[in-house]
This record gives C-alpha cells, sequence and structure tokens, in this order.
C-alpha cells in the first residue's frame, strides 16, 4: 500500500470519463486538499468556477466495468478558519403558500475553530447568541465516471454517485460504487464542516478541507447504486426526482443485497426483516436528484459471505 499527497491543478465539475489525474494501485491511500463549492481554497482565492469542483479524477489499476471501487474515508480536517452557507430554507422544502415570508438567501459566515472543533455563526442572529455547534466532517459530492460516455454535473447525482450531500459520508464510512469505466475514475469534493439531513438551506457550511481516503478494487461484485457500511448497520443509496423514486431504488439496492450472493436471503426473508428493521434517512432534497438512505442493522443479518 501507498500513501499519495496529491494536488490539484485542474478541478472538475463534472463527473466523467476525463484524463486520469493520478493513477494508484489497489489499496492505496490518497490524502489531498478540496476547495469549497464555490472554488475557493484555504487561503480564500477563488481557484475554478462552477459547481462544486472536484478534485480528480483518481484511476484505481485493476478496476474494470462490473466491479466495485470501495472508499474508506479515513480522515476529514478543515484547514481553513471560516465556512459558509445560506440564509433561508430552500423553497421546495415548505408548503408554497410560505415561500414569500422566507428571509433572504442572503451568503451566512461561520467561524470554524480547528482546535476545539466547533462552529459558531459570525454574526450574532437574536436568540442564538450562544450558539455552539460541533464540527462533524462530511462530502457532499463523490463517486466515479458514469457509464455510457456520460458527463454528469457535480449539481446533481446519479447511479455513480454525485452531489449526494449525505451526512452519513464522514470519517470512518466505507462506501461501494459500482465501476463503470476502466480506473473507475473516482472524484471527490464539495466538503462541509457540518450540515443537517436534506441540505435544506442549499448548502452545508461549506469550506476547504484535507480529506485522507483509501482507494480498493473488489472483483465482480456487481451492484446497481452505492452501497456503505458503518459498524451497525448496511445501507444503500438511491438518486432520483421525485423523491419517492429515490427511496425505489435504494429499497430495490437493498432488497438485492440481502436475496445476492453475500447474504443469500429469500425473498421472502428479506421483505420479512426490511418490513420491521428498515430506516431511512434523506440525503439531498435541494438538487435536482433526491438521495434517499436505506439502513438494515447487521445484527438482525446472517453472517456476511463478503471476504474482508
Amino acid at each position: 500500500m501507498a500513501v499519495h499527497h496529491f494536488t490539484p491543478a485542474h478541478w472538475h465539475s463534472v463527473l466523467a470519463a476525463v484524463p486520469a489525474a493520478l493513477r494508484v494501485a489497489d489499496g492505496d491511500v490518497i490524502i489531498t486538499q478540496t476547495i469549497d463549492a464555490n472554488g475557493f481554497d484555504k487561503e480564500g482565492v477563488r481557484r475554478t468556477s462552477g459547481s462544486n469542483p472536484m478534485n480528480g479524477p483518481f484511476h484505481v489499476d485493476g478496476a474494470m466495468p462490473g466491479d466495485v471501487l470501495q472508499v474508506d474515508i479515513l480522515r476529514m480536517d478543515p484547514i481553513r478558519a471560516h465556512g459558509w452557507t445560506r440564509g433561508a430554507l430552500a423553497a421546495n422544502v415548505v408548503d408554497p403558500e410560505r415561500v414569500r415570508e422566507l428571509p433572504p438567501r442572503d451568503r451566512i459566515d461561520w467561524d470554524i475553530d480547528l482546535s476545539a472543533r466547533t462552529l459558531r455563526l459570525r454574526k450574532t442572529v437574536p436568540g442564538l447568541e450562544h450558539l455552539v455547534l460541533p464540527l462533524e466532517p462530511m462530502v457532499g459530492c463523490f463517486g466515479v465516471a458514469p457509464a455510457g460516455g456520460e458527463a454528469i454535473s457535480t449539481a446533481t447525482s446519479a447511479a455513480n454517485g454525485g452531489n449526494m450531500d449525505y451526512r452519513g459520508f464522514g470519517p470512518g464510512a466505507r462506501i461501494w460504487f459500482p465501476v463503470f469505466e476502466p480506473g473507475a475514475l473516482f472524484f471527490i469534493g464539495d466538503c462541509h464542516a457540518l450540515q443537517g439531513d436534506g441540505e435544506i438551506v442549499g448548502t452545508g457550511v461549506e469550506t476547504a478541507m484535507e480529506v485522507e481516503f483509501r482507494l480498493s478494487v473488489l472483483k465482480d461484485r456487481r451492484q446497481a447504486w452505492p452501497r456503505g457500511e458503518t459498524a451497525e448497520t448496511i445501507y444503500t443509496i438511491g438518486n432520483a426526482r421525485p423523491l419517492d423514486q429515490a427511496l425505489q431504488h435504494a429499497t430495490t439496492e437493498m432488497f438485492d443485497w440481502l436475496t445476492g450472493e453475500e447474504y443469500g436471503l429469500s425473498s421472502v426473508a428479506a421483505s420479512h426483516i426490511m418490513g420491521q428493521l428498515v430506516r431511512y434517512e434523506v440525503g439531498n432534497v435541494f438538487d435536482p436528484a433526491y438521495t434517499m438512505a436505506c439502513h438494515m442493522p447487521k445484527k438482525y443479518l446472517p453472517e456476511s459471505k463478503r471476504p474482508r
């Protein structure tokens, strides 16, 4: 296993089969610094325009269509002492007749205490004078090049990942993406210091971040949508609009996982335990495609047959 310290010279606002910025071996670790969702780096210098600029892509030797790319997020640390978000709920998450009552969608600045790992509003808001929030880093946008030579904007998401804004994608997470192009071509960026479920103001606390992650190839392990696991659960991700279609994708992927080779449950058994034990979490409900996560607790599942 090698550790690569990668400094980007170019950034991408699409996930696509573009020339690799770095080639790595199966199991290698990459450490890189991302810029924020508007293209500003740790010094406040704008490096690029476009939505959610990504570092990469990273070509992983041996990854081929039909395989799976495993992404282990090992560490995420802010590299500047401020972030920003928007000052109002998005119009699509409240009743239509209430939209005109929402405050302006101005930029709101936050101070990040890098040593205490906390956040405070830079400008005091009545009622929130003593508000101190924990730093909970997460990746807003990441994934692999999509199938069929497509170029998918980092403003949205699909089966290859993308702008999912799911707060479970933080340090310690393990995520699997289906591979559609040789080398997988992995992208990462749009890191948040904190974000509530749904990204309902249209942003998290956007900042620049140093991210450390491992990329591994699992051969001949087919899946249609991103999957992941925590210490307690396995989960699947669906990206689509309307929200019920995202839920359908995530639920179908979980059903296929439980009835596939790894767990080997019958469709009846999978339906029973999913019906009583599934928990859903909302990812992005702001962007063109919404995101749903479907979780199943591991303790009720048969032992996994996946090689460790």
